[in-house]
């Protein structure tokens, strides 16, 4: 398996662009009984979602293009194998990081698609980021930071650069989001805002200070941005 590439940049040029997505209509009948069997096992829902296609990097720019489609067709996708291999999953993620140094995650609560799993605030963009003809990861990761752990964009300072980890189908878009408080007074503020929540998206919250920190719950693609902010 091949390990994670980091390409940094300052600028995200990607555009929505409809088309169809022959896997999806193709498969139609497998991808429906898929899908419910997935909602036996837990209450998700089809939505609809933007998928990438063509992701090129140059110099400090990523530029791609996105297309709509369901959650159900998606989820068969990433289970079956990305047996598509001309679409990527490219979502923005909130990299959370204290004054002292910590990086924030939160574990995906048991209700969700991916419970167990830790990560940094994210979610698979959506019709709400198209901007226009463009997709505003910017916007989605604000929106999923403010979601899942109360945070508002007045409550931390996003660096100027993102790190897009590039792993098999995925391409993480991750910003660190500077907060002045420290890992312990942070955690517990988003933990407050947590026990608020009826059903909150995470179960608990995890800081990351160092490698021994890591565990097998956190995505290669997780682990693999932590590490290098770790070389400096």
């Amino acid at each position: 398996m091949t390990q994670p590439l980091i390409h940094r940049v300052t600028t995200l040029d990607l555009a929505f662009e409809p088309r169809p997505w022959p896997f999806a209509d193709e498969r139609r009948a497998e991808i429906s009984a898929h899908f419910a069997v997935k909602q036996r096992e837990k209450p998700i829902w089809n939505g609809r979602i933007l998928l990438g296609r063509d992701p090129v990097f140059t110099g400090e720019r990523l530029r791609a293009s996105y297309f709509e489609a369901d959650f159900a067709s998606f989820l068969a996708w990433r289970d079956w194998g990305f047996p598509d291999a001309s679409v990527f999953n490219g979502f923005g993620m909130g990299a959370l990081r204290s004054s002292d140094g910590a990086f924030v995650l939160g574990e995906m609560g048991q209700h969700t698609s991916n419970a167990g799993r830790i990560y940094f605030p994210s979610g698979t963009p959506d019709l709400d980021d198209i901007r226009g003809n463009a997709v505003d990861i910017a916007g989605s990761v604000a929106r999923e930071v403010l979601e899942e752990t109360g945070l508002a964009p007045a409550d931390y300072h996003p660096s100027a650069h993102w790190d897009c980890v590039v792993s098999g189908a995925a391409v993480a878009m991750i910003r660190i989001l500077d907060v002045d408080l420290t890992g312990e007074a942070l955690r517990a503020r988003i933990e407050a805002n947590l026990a608020l929540q009826h059903q909150p998206e995470l179960s608990a919250i995890h800081l990351v200070r160092e490698r021994g920190d890591l565990t097998a719950a956190m995505p290669r693609f997780v682990a693999a941005f932590v590490e290098a902010q770790m070389r400096g």
